[in-house]
């Protein structure tokens, strides 16, 4: 079964600006739109989560470099009091962020993983 792809407002202008090409408040009207979406988008800033993560990260590979071998998520929230009130699965989910920007590398051996610094 294939599901349709969702329109979106610039998809929507960019139709009326093809479809009314000869009517020009029309395109006037869908090219300012256009433009306002851009500039929307060029201005997200971080969300206040967004931020605590990015420092919560840093912690994460300050501990990972003290610690200075492979640890598990239990390991590295025990050597930490900021990480220690941290879920697993929270934790989890940041050192995947970090393993995916390539500054930690995941082990796994006998289904447990195990965290280190990139080298």
């Amino acid at each position: 079964m294939m599901t349709e792809k969702k329109l979106t407002k610039r998809d929507v202008l960019n139709y009326m600006i093809k479809t009314y090409a000869n009517d020009e408040m029309v395109v006037a009207y869908a090219t300012h739109e256009i433009e306002l979406l851009d500039r929307k988008a060029s201005v997200k800033t971080p969300s206040k989560v967004q931020v605590e993560n990015e420092n919560i990260k840093g912690i994460i590979l300050n501990v990972l470099t003290e610690l200075a071998k492979p640890s598990t998520i239990t390991e590295i929230q025990n050597a930490n009091p900021e990480l220690a009130v941290l879920s697993n699965q929270k934790m989890s989910a940041l050192l995947t962020q970090l393993k995916n920007a390539d500054k930690i590398v995941k082990t796994v051996d006998k289904k447990k993983a195990y965290f280190s610094i990139n080298a």
